[in-house]
């Protein structure tokens, strides 16, 4: 009898699902890629066809240039090949989707990077049970818990508040938690106009076209000195020390990362307000989403592998890890 699974093969750049003759999430080009999202750990260009959401294309487009491409929404089943493949919500970034893989009586779920907090840009995170999960585990350790979302937006306000002729800069990943952050501030009655660095023009009028309100923005490259104090301005990690900040008003340094739980990362980056703000899931709730799909084996792709396999085994659910390469976002 062939073992559970046997027809899905992990390799270094991706999974290979051999009765469909396609990958997910290849990190090198494919002739058939099933895409999870599209951040660049796991959405590349080049490859012969893409299968992916509507909004995961776009996305793809909008870095890669046009993709031979497949749409499938939310709920749709296709057939590749001999299995039958299907997307629900993630609840990552817009657009994000677990891959469902049923053949030969088995269904393997392949999570990609997920978390299950709110989150006004995307949908919310779907249960799926089957035989194999394939989860990630970037925050899989127990000293790995997300704070309130609402609680450090108001950390946030309260600080830009408290320091008028200032702005606070925020480093935020520029697909996903960028726009989240801006999303998470209207919620929370911030109806001012929020600037930006120029590498986030592209993403966030997208995510205004697939329907995701964000209020009145404006680029910071443009806009006076003295205009943008007392305002907050959303830039990628990497420009948040860089030349481009100085011609900001005495700007508070802000990211919005996971990894800010870590006081050493929050110090080297020189960060002074760091907000615990992560599109992945905590170790509380990578475990509570295996007891949900309540899988016979758990795959673990990358992250802190050892502690939740190691979790895995002591709750009596098989599971190995997959070790596969360059899935890792260090910026959440």
């Amino acid at each position: 009898m062939a073992r559970l699974g046997s027809w899905i093969e992990p390799f270094p750049e991706g999974i290979y699902v051999k009765p469909a003759d396609a990958w997910v999430d290849p990190s090198q080009p494919k002739p058939v890629a099933l895409v999870t999202h599209g951040h660049a750990d796991h959405a590349r260009g080049g490859h012969g066809a893409v299968w992916a959401t509507p909004e995961t294309l776009a996305i793809m487009g909008v870095r890669y240039g046009q993709q031979n491409a497949n749409p499938v929404t939310y709920g749709e089943t296709v057939r590749i090949g001999e299995v039958e493949v299907s997307f629900v919500p993630a609840g990552h970034v817009l657009g994000s989707a677990q891959i469902i893989l049923d053949y030969n009586c088995e269904r393997v779920v392949v999570s990609g990077d997920y978390k299950r907090r709110p989150d006004p840009t995307c949908a919310p995170f779907v249960v799926t049970p089957c035989d194999i999960f394939i989860t990630e585990a970037t925050f899989g350790l127990p000293v790995f818990h997300h704070p309130d979302t609402g609680g450090e937006i108001d950390r946030l306000l309260h600080r830009l508040h408290a320091e008028p002729e200032r702005c606070v800069l925020v480093g935020a990943y520029a697909l996903g938690k960028a726009q989240r952050v801006i999303a998470e501030l209207r919620g929370r009655g911030h109806d001012a106009p929020i600037y930006y660095h120029g590498a986030m023009e592209r993403l966030c009028n997208l995510y205004e076209e697939l329907g995701v309100p964000l209020g009145e923005l404006r680029p910071a490259t443009v806009a006076k000195k003295e205009e943008m104090a007392g305002h907050i301005v959303i830039c990628p990690p990497s420009a948040l020390n860089d030349r481009w900040s100085r011609r900001l008003p005495d700007p508070i340094t802000a990211m919005a990362s996971g990894w800010m739980r870590i006081r050493q990362r929050a110090r080297q980056r020189n960060v002074e307000l760091p907000l615990v703000i992560s599109d992945h899931s905590d170790w509380e709730e990578l475990t509570r989403t295996i007891r949900e799909v309540a899988p016979k084996e758990v795959w673990i792709t990358h992250g802190r592998e050892d502690a939740l396999k190691h979790w895995c085994m002591l709750h009596q659910v098989k599971a190995r890890e997959l070790n596969l390469i360059g899935y890792e976002d260090e910026d959440d």
